[in-house]
């Protein structure tokens, strides 16, 4: 089955191009494009991590390794498209324009963080693993419904591919058509779950098979074949040809979450190799390099401005207003039942010191 879901790939980890589609596309300024958000959005991801380990946010979900298939995919969409992210996606909500400082107020535990910059279709992340899928397909048919070339895009990992809303949502955009693009990260790992013993299909994308829509494998650290893959995906969405399932080979060096130990289930020289190997900024950087595209000074700028732009962030998000602790019982339900209102005035109460 391997075989006929072959990896697609524009450029090998020497920085080669190893096929001619869509070369002539790929131009100095592309690159360069590419290679300042996948710099952005990994200086951000390790701000994060030392954020949380010095207590300043909450627990954080990193994804160093993976920033070619958020950045390459992020980057193919269109401004009024739908951007439905699991947990591990800021990276792709960061390139499609989400404001840093609400990132960062969201793994804050601030609702406010859940807010994207008007006009940007950006709904907050999923938590529980795979719930996103629906909603996009929701998303994209009501956009079929209306008439408009738009398109919904759903992010999630290879442990989603067991839920059942992974199997509901393909079906249900299947039957009805959804312009919508199912992007998964096959990182090989569901926590510390590998990817043999949570299923026995050789590939994600040959499950497509089973709601007869395209299915395409891609190599998932080559930002070029991830955004030239993701647009043809959306241009058969936005002219009536339906969902395409994409699986997206790449690899997460760090943990799960910084709750996660995964030395306990995971070789990391394994991990080590193939950051050496096939990372996705180097790869980028090589490949600018053999055309003569790149800089070191235009690089190190790039990243100094990536660096100036995240502190600003994390200032803004330390100087928010303080939460009040009330709001948390203000939208469970449409009128407080008896329990959430007993456990507001109880808060109230030691608010005040009478408890």
């Amino acid at each position: 089955m391997e075989s006929q879901f072959p990896i697609i790939r524009l450029m090998d980890e020497q920085g080669e191009f190893v096929s001619e589609d869509n070369v002539k596309d790929i131009t100095p300024e592309l690159a360069k494009t590419f290679y300042r958000h996948l710099t952005r959005i990994r200086v951000f991801d390790r701000k994060a991590v030392s954020l949380q380990r010095q207590g300043r946010i909450g627990t954080y979900a990193p994804y160093e390794g993976q920033e070619a298939s958020q950045v390459g995919s992020a980057l193919a969409l269109n401004e009024s498209d739908w951007m439905f992210p699991s947990y591990r996606d800021h990276g792709a909500t960061m390139t499609f324009g989400h404001t840093l400082r609400n990132i960062l107020l969201f793994w804050k535990g601030r609702n406010e963080g859940c807010v994207p910059p008007d006009g940007k279709r950006i709904f907050p992340p999923g938590i529980p693993i795979a719930t996103q899928l629906p909603h996009a397909v929701g998303a994209a048919f009501a956009e079929k419904k209306k008439g408009t070339r738009n398109v919904s895009i759903a992010y999630f990992g290879d442990g989603a591919t067991s839920e059942g809303d992974f199997h509901e949502g393909l079906n249900v955009a299947s039957v009805f058509h959804a312009p919508v693009i199912f992007f998964n990260q096959n990182n090989q790992y569901a926590i510390s779950v590998p990817i043999h013993k949570q299923m026995k299909t050789k590939t994600i994308a040959q499950k497509a098979l089973a709601y007869d829509i395209p299915g395409i494998r891609i190599d998932g650290n080559d930002v070029f074949a991830v955004y030239f893959e993701t647009l043809k995906a959306a241009e058969r969405a936005r002219n009536g040809d339906g969902p395409t399932l994409i699986e997206a080979v790449t690899w997460r060096y760090g943990a799960h979450t910084t709750a996660d130990d995964p030395t306990k289930y995971r070789n990391q020289q394994e991990s080590e190799r193939k950051r050496k190997v096939s990372d996705p900024i180097l790869r980028l950087e090589k490949l600018m390099k053999n055309q003569g595209w790149f800089d070191d000074e235009w690089a190190a700028s790039v990243e100094k401005e990536s660096i100036l732009e995240v502190e600003k962030a994390v200032e803004e998000m330390e100087s928010f207003e303080e939460a009040d602790p009330k709001v948390i019982f203000d939208y469970v339900f449409e009128k407080p039942t008896w329990t959430i209102q007993q456990q507001r005035d109880l808060l109230l109460q030691q608010q005040r010191g009478e408890s």
